[in-house]
């Protein structure tokens, strides 16, 4: 099972936002399901299993995929060819190259996916609180660029992650974003009754990219924190008291 963008899929770029409940997904225990990470404690070979079998939905071999060691960061990575991210310590990548797959790993965390059409171009951001922050959006959109791209031909979707009425935070986590911009707090609710306030990281992204001036962004405003089914998720695995947790893949490629 995946999930499409409503603005890439008209663009008949490859592209999902693959779940969880991956029928084909080859892991058990608390990794059930399409687990993507090789930095879960899995087993290798079953996490190079799904990966394929991801690969492979998507029409691709297994080492067309192109992950990054991701580190929370605004680090944007130019790809040409396979094999040329693999260990980079980065938080996005980009390619105007066929053959290539851009994949994003997360499990809360939102994955950014972006197209040029006419440039045939992509790219991929992993955005956590620090990442969107740092400007990893902004980042991957100047890499894009930089190969041919144009704002106004870029659409960008935001994939399933943490939802804004599960993501509690304490003060010192707003501050981040207060002290970047007071108009930040119209992404943060407090509840009645409720001493800590909630981040809706989608809604800030979603903020950011229509600041770009691209052709469209959309939020798919699917929370992985509730769905435990569908998504894998670091904050549930924490409130579970669970030892580990799977990650999900998300990919693009540039259309032939």
């Amino acid at each position: 099972m995946l999930m499409t963008a409503d603005n890439l899929s008209p663009l008949n770029v490859p592209h999902a936002f693959f779940l969880r409940g991956q029928e084909n997904g080859a892991t058990e225990g608390i990794y059930r399901g399409l687990n993507c990470g090789f930095g879960s404690d899995d087993d290798a070979e079953t996490v190079k299993a799904n990966r394929a079998a991801a690969m492979a939905a998507l029409g691709f071999s297994g080492d067309a995929l192109e992950t990054l060691h991701q580190v929370h960061s605004a680090r944007v990575v130019r790809v040409t060819e396979p094999g040329e991210a693999a260990g980079r310590r980065a938080d996005a990548l980009v390619t105007a190259s066929p053959g290539v797959v851009l994949g994003i790993l997360t499990a809360d965390c939102a994955p950014i996916l972006f197209y040029d059409p006419d440039a045939k171009v992509a790219g991929a951001a992993h955005a956590g609180w620090r990442g969107a922050r740092f400007g990893v959006a902004e980042a991957t959109v100047r890499a894009m660029l930089d190969l041919g791209a144009a704002r106004s031909r870029i659409s960008a979707a935001i994939g399933p992650a943490i939802g804004p009425a599960s993501y509690e935070v304490g003060p010192e986590f707003a501050s981040h974003f207060l002290n970047q911009n007071a108009a930040n707090a119209r992404f943060f609710r407090r509840p009645a009754g409720v001493g800590r306030a909630f981040f809706d990281l989608g809604g800030y992204l979603v903020s950011q990219l229509s600041a770009m001036g691209l052709a469209n962004a959309v939020n798919l405003a699917a929370d992985t924190v509730t769905d435990a089914e569908r998504f894998f998720s670091y904050r549930r695995s924490v409130l579970r008291k669970e030892p580990d947790y799977g990650r999900m893949l998300s990919a693009i490629a540039v259309a032939d």
